[in-house]
């Protein structure tokens, strides 16, 4: 099964890939999977965030974990963990939406049309001061409301469906409905039902659905349910643009070089300058994130020169072998000749 983000790529070269190193995305074991590895939570009202993967990586006996985008104690739904190095992905997933579905009290009884008329006010950008129970510094931002629409009104009670720029907080974005309706409001209740490409239909997952996995891998040898909750990491890049390089050239970008056009094997349609992009070995592992230096044009007409800078290196050196020499190693070889 070919990655979404790998199907209909403009081929610049050809080359064929070892099957002594590394392996297919889809293929991973369990144990690589808690190393490149995403979970989609549904996270419970109660925790924090962090506390939801403190517990994450006790259940599963790893060292590194991580999340995309905090939820407050009392929100649930969507909470996308990255484990291992997989962490180093995550943070793609705050440049798409996000979706929320919430619960609001009004302090006065406006008409349906009337509390339309509002809501339609705040789409497009806002400005938004986070509260003072915040994670972030409390200075006045902007942010955008793509979508927000009236799902149910029962008297003073409100439905919403909110789809924002994410860092948008709802609770004050009730705030402000109120104020615009002169008598205030507040939030009783809030849920996540998706963060960028991961909608609530997604098979969620919860903390005690992952530990009777884990129990039953680490007792039983049965992997089976657990490799069905841990998704490959490379399914959190699905948005951006990718390029497919050769092996020869992955162990230097492990190792921090940039990737030059004779590494180059494919890359997606209409690459511009300076878009972010996922580089992948031909076997579809992740190998880091990088920004585009040159243009779909310029990589298909030039031979030389760096197409993309590392911005993010996600797979761990050694895992292919090295093929590059270093400056130490050259001069070594001029040495002795």
């Amino acid at each position: 099964m070919t990655l979404k983000q790998l199907e209909n790529l403009i081929t610049i070269d050809q080359d064929i890939t070892d099957d002594q190193y590394g392996t297919y995305y889809d293929k991973r074991t369990v144990e690589q999977l808690l190393n490149y590895g995403l979970i989609l939570l549904d996270k419970p009202a109660g925790p924090t965030s962090h506390e939801v993967v403190a517990w994450s990586k006790r259940i599963l006996e790893i060292s590194k974990a991580g999340h995309s985008g905090t939820l407050d104690p009392q929100v649930t739904g969507v909470l996308p963990l990255g484990l291992g190095e997989g962490t180093k992905a995550l943070g793609v997933l705050l440049l798409g939406p996000k979706e929320y579905h919430a619960l609001g009290r009004l302090h006065s009884l406006p008409s349906k049309v009337e509390l339309e008329n509002v809501l339609t006010e705040f789409c497009g950008k806002i400005y938004q001061k986070p509260p003072q129970r915040s994670s972030v510094l409390r200075q006045t931002r902007i942010r955008e409301i793509f979508e927000l629409e009236l799902l149910e009104q029962k008297e003073n009670l409100i439905l919403i469906r909110v789809l924002c720029e994410a860092g948008t907080y709802i609770r004050k974005l009730i705030y402000d409905f109120g104020e615009v309706l002169v008598d205030g409001a507040t939030m009783i209740e809030l849920r996540r039902t998706r963060v960028h490409q991961f909608h609530e239909n997604y098979p969620l997952v919860t903390l005690h659905q992952i530990a009777d996995a884990f129990a039953d891998w680490k007792d039983k040898k049965d992997g089976s349910k657990l490799s069905t909750m841990i998704h490959p990491i490379e399914y959190a890049l699905s948005e951006i643009k990718s390029v497919v390089i050769r092996d020869s050239a992955i162990d230097a970008l492990c190792h921090g070089a940039q990737l030059a056009i004779p590494g180059i094997l494919q890359i997606s349609p209409n690459l511009q300058k300076e878009d972010l992009v996922g580089i992948y070995t031909q076997k579809g592992e992740i190998v880091a994130l990088a920004q585009s230096l040159m243009t779909e044009d310029d990589i298909k007409e030039k031979t030389k020169g760096y197409a993309f800078e590392t911005k993010r290196i996600i797979m761990a050196p050694d895992t292919y072998p090295k093929s590059w020499r270093s400056r130490s190693t050259i001069k070594e070889n001029i040495t002795n000749t």
